[in-house]
């Protein structure tokens, strides 16, 4: 490790107040440089992280290439408490750990995938999308570089991902993920291995067809033509899979059709079988957008509709391992011995959850951090979440057995608790995505419970200093504040790693010695190279494709997923709780 230097006095107050700006925007070159000089001057090492360079765009064109530029600087976050002097000095590390979030693993082949919709819902057709296994491989080998935290320094305990770790829960994607994350020989194809048989050879304008030199929309706005794409694309690769232990928590893609649609065993037919629409016409894609939102029943019919009518249908290889899986089949293929890797055996899963059908789970960051893992998912459909009320009383008592001291529902402080843990919890949904209320088919006579009510709960238990979501693809930090400051929390939600900009999050846990805790936020992006070459099908040239495709997408959203400054590389301030 790189030793520490401390800048002191008042250079450090005004570096320190520049770095608070919301959006970290500075006047000229020269102050942005001495904000990331102080943070690096704050930091153990701060290579291979966005502190030290980040992805930027250049060039006049349409399609933008995509270089290395200046890293992002700390921002230093007090809402919930405020910063004190000196506390670089006091610092005591108790955790650090990285997050994954939103990998979307995702069989570009499968027939129950509705490419055609993209105009409706962009998550159904990534130009970047056939490369996604490669990203995310490159995304371990970022992890597997690094000695640890940029401010403790200390090692990962563990990686978690965040959920949605498949695209449409099918058996394939499932062991891509855990290819992925343990290691191993795989290739992100199906059908037939000896060729790709999905939207983008075939013709249709309306997607990138990167092998040919038809014009199509997408290299009408630049996109290149990249000899040998496709079955590059598909060929098999060694992943090396983590060096680290890491967990699972469940997302509404790892349950749902098309993360959405409830899955009734009605489409198990088309998922394996040998015909995949490509295409209708407008109003008819319309209405069958419409029907997947609100009318499952509808939508199968229409589909068989369009399928018996033969237009834009491709014939394709039939695909058992197209086949999709439940949450209990999800849980279960974590028990394989084959794919513990780094461990721990089931990655958080346990016989008992398989049994039962309740993925939630509390397990152990470090000695005095623990962490509450939720399923958010409703498998009543539509893309948010909510909590049943069983879970919800599980989860109070996880969260009475690891504190010190509680509030009760009318703010009278309760002492108690067998340990007195800092707590993290994590979910996939964030407080703003779990208002689907609907009957969850798993129980329907059980009560739903929104993220109102989850953050009432929470802010009950001032162990709880953090809580760590995905869902929304957005790299967003928010401060659930409370008139009785032990009382606040942090909620970090991190963007996905299938659109721009491709993050993963460190996250370490600091005591600084003066009745605060400092939670620092540090964006990772993969180990790709940032330069790529159209003429290239290396998977290092993959893998750096896959980040400057995904920067391009005409569909993205790269501006609202970003995030400001105040939600990439921070500063968390809390106060401790104490007995």
């Amino acid at each position: 490790m790189k030793r520490r230097t401390f800048i002191t006095g008042t250079s450090v107050a005004a570096a320190w107040s520049a770095l608070s700006i919301g959006g970290a925007q500075f006047a000229s070159a020269a102050g942005r440089d001495r904000a990331l000089a102080t943070t690096a001057a704050r930091a153990v090492d701060v290579a291979g992280t966005t502190l030290e360079q980040v992805a930027t765009p250049s060039g006049t064109g349409a399609y933008k290439r995509l270089t290395a530029g200046p890293g992002w600087p700390l921002v230093v976050r007090g809402e919930l408490a405020a910063p004190g002097a000196g506390r670089d000095d006091r610092r005591t590390g108790l955790a650090s750990f990285v997050q994954f979030s939103d990998l979307h693993l995702v069989d570009t082949e499968s027939p129950v995938r509705f490419e055609f919709l993209a105009k409706y819902n962009d998550s159904a057709y990534r130009p970047q999308e056939a490369l996604n296994a490669r990203g995310v491989s490159a995304l371990v080998e970022r992890v597997n570089s690094l000695s640890g935290g940029p401010y403790t320094g200390l090692p990962f305990s563990m990686v978690m991902a965040t959920g949605d770790n498949t695209d449409n829960h099918e058996l394939a994607e499932l062991d891509w993920y855990l290819t992925v994350m343990g290691g191993g020989r795989m290739a992100q194809n199906t059908g037939d291995p000896s060729r790709y048989e999905g939207v983008q050879n075939s013709g249709n304008s309306a997607f990138w067809n990167p092998e040919i030199a038809y014009s199509d929309v997408y290299k009408a706005k630049g996109f290149p033509q990249v000899p040998g794409f496709l079955s590059a694309a598909g060929r098999p690769f060694d992943a090396p899979g983590l060096k680290t232990p890491w967990y699972t928590t469940v997302g509404n893609h790892d349950d749902s059709i098309e993360g959405s649609l409830p899955d009734f065993g009605l489409l198990n037919d088309l998922y394996t079988g040998g015909l995949k629409l490509e295409g209708c016409d407008d109003a008819t894609a319309a209405q069958l957008m419409d029907s997947l939102r609100r009318d499952p029943a509808g939508a199968v019919l229409l589909l068989a509709k369009l399928l018996a009518n033969g237009e834009a249908v491709r014939r394709v290889t039939p695909d058992e391992r197209r086949h999709p899986f439940t949450l209990k089949e999800f849980a279960k293929a974590h028990l394989n011995p084959a794919v513990t890797g780094a461990g721990p055996f089931g990655h958080g899963f346990t016989s008992d959850m398989v049994g039962s059908g309740k993925l939630y789970y509390t397990f152990r960051i470090s000695e005095k951090v623990v962490g509450i893992s939720l399923d958010t998912t409703n498998q009543a459909g539509f893309a948010d979440g909510s909590l049943g009320t069983t879970q919800v009383r599980w989860l109070e008592q996880q969260l009475k057995d690891h504190s010190g001291h509680w509030y009760d529902t009318n703010g009278n402080k309760v002492t108690g608790g067998s340990t007195d843990d800092v707590i993290l919890l994590f979910s996939h949904h964030t407080s703003g995505s779990m208002g689907n209320l609907l009957p969850d088919p798993r129980n329907v006579f059980e009560k739903r419970h929104d993220g109102n009510e989850l953050v009432a709960l929470l802010q009950r238990y001032p162990n709880v200093v953090a809580w760590v979501n995905g869902h929304t693809h957005m790299n967003k930090i928010t401060a659930h504040g409370h008139a009785v400051p032990e009382r606040a929390f942090w909620e970090i939600n991190t963007a996905s790693h299938i659109d721009y900009p491709q993050h993963g999050r460190i996250i370490e846990i600091a005591d600084n010695g003066d009745g605060t805790l400092s939670l620092f936020t540090t964006l990772i992006e993969s180990s790709a190279p940032y330069t790529t070459d159209f003429g290239s099908t290396s998977d290092a040239n993959l893998a750096a494709l896959y980040r400057e495709l995904s920067y391009n997408d005409p569909n993205g959203r790269v501006s609202a997923l970003l995030g400001a400054g105040e939600d990439h590389n921070t500063e968390l301030l809390i106060t401790k709780p104490t007995r």
